[in-house]
């Protein structure tokens, strides 16, 4: 095997809609899928899985090290690793079990098995494919698949060449299963480690929260906190925003009112951001308006996983009537 990790994964700069469709396109279309970003390297009797990043995943998922030493061929896979639950792709069940080792995580393997849905091909059987199209590519995947007669874990991710089809991917049914949005690629690219080649278009829905805290000033916000009352009362963050515009930050502070210890969260701490441990500098106001947002399909038990975009105060609905997440 020639290549050897780290290998740094080729990525993907986001668009905010489908390209549109030339003459000479040669775009193709591949879901994207919720989980991690791994690179496995599979040869007889050893497998190795690399997160993006680098960092060694093995021991995390035994189970997939195991596939891949017993795959019986010297390869480099480009994938998404996932683990499905409930007939949905469960990433806060991903990230569990990305922190476990030993014991732990053979359990771990046993009662929530991973999957791996591969995409691309980097090295087979000696040969470095980087610089081959990715048609070519594909075709040695798809190939291996046949090959080696695969089932699970190892998935073929689906790929496309028909923009409807692909656009039907972008519907919310989907990302309720767990599937992103949308990958946008040309078939006669090389693979480029660690650069912004690719391109990604996320789906996206809107939905409506209360705004029950700020980051910067009540009369001048920076972004909001959003949340819903559940069942017992309780006001549950659901989602934080990205930086307003001017005319929202000229909005909301003309009518957001500061609360005091009376606030749900007047005692509460929240992350800086997705799994940090940095604490969140914000303000409580009285949480009696509804706004409206933009948001992608990464929802975790109620909660978005990346910032969402605020669109507007929806004064024709009040907080009661907001179903709890």
């Amino acid at each position: 095997m020639r290549l050897s990790p780290p290998v740094h994964p080729m990525l993907a700069r986001s668009v905010n809609e489908l390209p549109r469709a030339r003459a000479a396109d040669r775009s193709v279309f591949e879901q994207k899928v919720d989980g991690y970003r791994v690179v496995v390297f599979a040869r007889p009797g050893a497998g190795f899985v690399q997160s993006r990043r680098g960092a060694d995943l093995s021991g995390a998922f035994p189970e997939i090290a195991r596939a891949a030493a017993g795959l019986g061929v010297e390869v480099v896979l480009d994938a998404e690793l996932v683990v499905f639950n409930q007939q949905r792709l469960d990433f806060p069940a991903l990230q569990q079990r990305a922190r476990r080792r030993g014991a732990s995580a053979e359990l771990a393997a046993r009662d929530q098995p991973a999957h791996l849905v591969m995409f691309d091909v980097l090295e087979l059987s000696g040969t470095v494919l980087l610089d081959r199209p990715l048609h070519e590519r594909r075709t040695v995947l798809e190939n291996l698949f046949v090959a080696r007669e695969l089932g699970a874990p190892w998935a073929l991710c689906p790929q496309t060449a028909d923009r409807e089809v692909a656009r039907g991917w972008l519907d919310p049914a989907w990302g309720a299963v767990g599937v992103e949005g949308v990958m946008i690629k040309n078939v006669m690219q090389r693979y480029l480690p660690g650069e912004r080649g690719w391109l990604k278009l996320r789906a996206r829905m809107s939905a409506e929260g209360v705004i029950g805290g700020v980051t910067g000033e009540v009369g001048a916000p920076h972004a909001v906190l959003l949340g819903r009352f559940d069942t017992g009362g309780g006001l549950r963050l659901i989602a934080r925003s990205t930086p307003l515009s001017s005319s929202a930050v000229v909005e909301l502070g003309a009518v957001l009112r500061p609360a005091g210890a009376e606030h749900p969260w007047s005692e509460r701490r929240f992350a800086a951001a997705w799994g940090s441990r940095e604490p969140l500098d914000f303000q409580v106001v009285v949480p009696e308006l509804v706004a409206e947002f933009a948001a992608d399909t990464a929802v975790d038990r109620g909660r978005y996983r990346h910032p969402v975009r605020y669109l507007r105060l929806r004064d024709d609905m009040s907080v009661q009537d907001l179903s709890g997440p």
